[in-house]
């Protein structure tokens, strides 16, 4: 089982911008079959077709497409203007291939209502009675020009068929593409408010750390100085235990104030923090500067991921890479290692924390990673440091996926993109 963040704030695609490329290639396939069509009804069946200005009038859609692609691609957003535009394109390009082939006697004459079938589902009401207008004054200028090709009556039963598939394929086929597309657009844009709930929680434990370390800082420096105080009182005759006890006081202390000092940074991401390439062996290692020695950890760094360099800000993503590394460590025995594996696939470095612990069954699988909710000891942990990783990791474009089994131990995957600069730079 496993959960997962997408990358950070991915680009929810433009609706208007999937259906043009989804017509685009609609229109290819539509521009192989008219010239198919008419190939085979002038070598198989004994009709005079005009293929000059047919085979212009398919050549004229190929010409519109190829720019309609080129310039699609330059384009930064799409309005709906544009796809009403290239339709009604289609439906003069129709008009004109039924003109020549036998007007409303074509069987394929009903393939007006493909058109208007895809206007419903891309272009608004009124555009999309814009077209349906269109369509009617093509079918009823084919009607008072109307001219049948000689022979056409015996191939009549048999186009129809031909059409009646034809049509029924380009409707099915496009409707489910733009049904499947819209419905991966319904998802990013949940994903996307998932990802608003998780920073406005981030703001929130910001603001709440940085005032705790405010009002904190105060009594740990009374508590400090009365320990020097009592350390030197001590010195004097007191018994080496006590003495130890004040020094352990005092050591505690400091460390109590380095953990709100980099609470005061920001939660999880200093807010002046710059970007900089690292690479991903610098990452991990200064990741494992500060763990515990048990249990070990074995790195399995890749020689292709090794120098590849990271775009991030290097502070918070080894806090980041820390915390998780010493969450396997609280989850495994003393005497089980746990692995730090990196790996590059194109684009991506993957980075592996595995632990040998019990894992974690579905329940508790579907809630780690949120703010507050842990599995250790209380005491132990504030269940901040999966939350903090996440969010940090999605602000530098990657993702945090958790697998695990109960009785198997657990795969912690932070995915990075890499940067695309020389590391140093």
């Amino acid at each position: 089982m496993t959960t997962a963040t997408s990358g950070a704030f991915p680009a929810i695609p433009d609706r208007n911008r999937l259906n043009f490329s989804w017509l685009l290639k609609l229109r290819w396939a539509q521009i192989a079959g008219q010239l198919a069509t008419v190939l085979g009804v002038e070598l198989i069946f004994d009709l005079e077709l005009p293929l000059l200005p047919l085979l212009a009038i398919v050549g004229l859609g190929a010409a519109s497409n190829l720019l309609g692609a080129a310039w699609f691609r330059d384009r930064g957003r799409v309005a709906e203007w544009h796809l009403a535009v290239l339709m009604a394109l289609d439906v003069a390009l129709l008009t004109g291939l039924l003109y020549f082939t036998g007007g409303v006697a074509n069987p394929f004459s009903f393939l007006y209502l493909v058109q208007i079938a895809l206007a419903a589902v891309v272009l608004n009401e009124r555009w999309t009675w814009t077209l349906v207008g269109l369509s009617l004054g093509a079918f009823g200028l084919l009607l008072w020009l109307n001219a049948p090709l000689v022979g056409q009556a015996l191939l009549h039963d048999q186009g129809s068929w031909v059409a009646l598939g034809v049509a029924s394929g380009f409707i099915v086929h496009f409707l489910r593409r733009v049904t499947a597309a819209l419905s991966e657009r319904e998802r990013e844009l949940a994903e996307a408010r998932d990802r608003a709930v998780r920073q406005e929680r981030l703001a929130s434990l910001a603001t709440m750390a940085a005032g705790a370390a405010h009002e904190l800082s105060t009594p740990l420096g009374t508590i400090a100085l009365v320990a020097k105080e009592l350390e030197r009182a001590l010195i004097g005759g007191g018994e080496r235990a006590l003495i130890e006890d004040a020094q352990l006081i005092r050591q505690q202390v400091a460390r109590c104030r380095g953990i709100l000092d980099q609470m005061s940074g920001g939660a999880g991401e200093h807010p002046i923090e710059s970007i900089e390439s690292v690479t991903v062996a610098d990452l991990v290692r200064e990741s494992l500067a500060a763990v515990r020695t048990a249990p070990p950890v074995r790195l399995d760094l890749a020689t292709g991921a090794r120098s590849t360099p990271l775009h991030l800000p290097p502070r918070s993503m080894v806090q980041a890479l820390r915390s998780v590394i010493n969450n396997a460590q609280d989850a495994s025995p003393d005497d089980r290692e746990v692995v730090v594996a990196a790996t590059r696939a194109g684009q991506t470095v993957t980075i592996e924390v595995i632990d040998r612990g019990v894992g974690m069954d579905a329940g508790t699988l579907d809630r780690v990673g949120e703010p507050f909710f842990t599995t250790k000891e209380p005491g132990s942990g504030m269940g901040l440091g999966l939350f903090l990783a996440r969010a940090v990791l999605e602000r530098a474009g990657g993702q945090l996926h958790i697998d695990s089994q109960p009785g198997q131990g657990t795969c912690v995957t932070l995915s990075l993109p890499v940067s695309g600069q020389p590391a140093g730079r």
